[in-house]
């Protein structure tokens, strides 16, 4: 299996990678961005991309849920956590006293803007395309004195695990605002088969609401509630062909196979102009959802059972 993911070597994506599959058993193939390791699943070049889509510092990855919302229809397969801190390196004989240029993915950078407020006051962002292409840079440049003259940074936020990847000097470890921080990334691949249920599921979807009508997003999260189906995440996304158009990316408690989730895509068809379904796949945490009195799969079946009689003419 071919995996492609946002590299390169060292980043938390391969750390979320190596939890779906070692590289003894998948060939790994790093991209520059989380829009191209999706791009490599829909043009054949990977049988799976590994991204980030949810963390607890910025909520949605935003590069992710745009590229899932549109083009040809992908499923989430699986999904893994992994927590989120983070190393100050620089180049043999750099002091935390002299850094001035900090490079650090976004992402990066506001985990940790409150640490580097505290410990490096006045310390400018240069920012990267991930968290471990300055480390990249940096070991470079330790080859190359000419290099280190040039550098546009001083130091860089990475992953512990890039530290001995490229072999560079820490500066601070466990830098992060949030000690608790985890990133929840997902595995996509083609549409095909779905996850059989676990118990402890999640599904996926893209929802656009109907235009100019009063009422339209109580009436979308009405399909939820009233089948008793939580929701774990949902954001706005710009739809993008007109201002004030925004689709919904949702996280809901349940699979598929569920009857009160079946129901709940039902009227979201019924309701909605465009309903993309994403996938149902494990919950990382095997947490499973709290079913509500009447919601359960035997209330439905029950249910349709008696709806069946009265329609056949015999008494409730």
């Amino acid at each position: 299996m071919r995996y492609a993911y946002l590299g390169p070597a060292g980043t938390f994506t391969e750390e979320a990678l190596r939890q779906v599959a070692s590289p003894d058993e998948a060939v790994y193939l790093p991209q520059t961005d989380v829009g191209s390791a999706i791009a490599a699943v829909r043009a054949g070049e990977a049988d799976r991309a590994v991204v980030a889509i949810e963390s607890t510092a910025e909520g949605g990855v935003t590069a992710t849920l745009d590229s899932l919302a549109t083009g040809s229809p992908l499923m989430l397969l699986r999904e893994v956590l992994v927590p989120v801190q983070f190393t100050l390196v620089g180049l043999p004989g750099t002091r935390t006293a002299d850094v001035r240029r900090v490079a650090a993915h976004p992402h990066a950078w506001v985990q940790c803007r409150r640490w580097l407020a505290a410990h490096l006051p006045g310390a400018v962002h240069v920012p990267a395309t991930s968290n471990t292409a300055p480390a990249a840079l940096l070991a470079e440049a330790a080859a190359d004195p000419a290099a280190v003259r040039s550098s546009t940074f001083d130091a860089a936020l990475v992953p512990p695990a890039a530290v001995g990847t490229y072999g560079l000097v820490p500066l601070a470890e466990r830098v992060a605002d949030n000690p608790s921080a985890l990133t929840r990334f997902v595995v996509v691949g083609p549409p095909g088969p779905v996850p059989p249920p676990t118990g402890a599921d999640k599904t996926t979807l893209v929802v656009h609401l109907p235009d100019n009508e009063a009422g339209a997003l109580l009436a979308m999260l009405e399909q939820f509630a009233v089948r008793g189906v939580n929701l774990s995440r949902i954001e706005s996304r710009p739809i993008g062909d007109a201002l004030g158009r925004y689709s919904f990316s949702i996280d809901a408690e349940g699979h598929v196979t569920d009857e009160r989730m079946g129901e709940v895509l039902m009227g979201l068809h019924r309701r909605c102009p465009y309903v993309r379904f994403l996938g149902s796949y494990p919950r990382a945490d095997a947490v499973a959802p709290l079913v509500q009195v009447g919601t359960a799969d035997a209330d439905f079946v029950e249910a349709r059972a008696w709806l069946d009689r009265l329609r056949g003419g015999h008494p409730a």
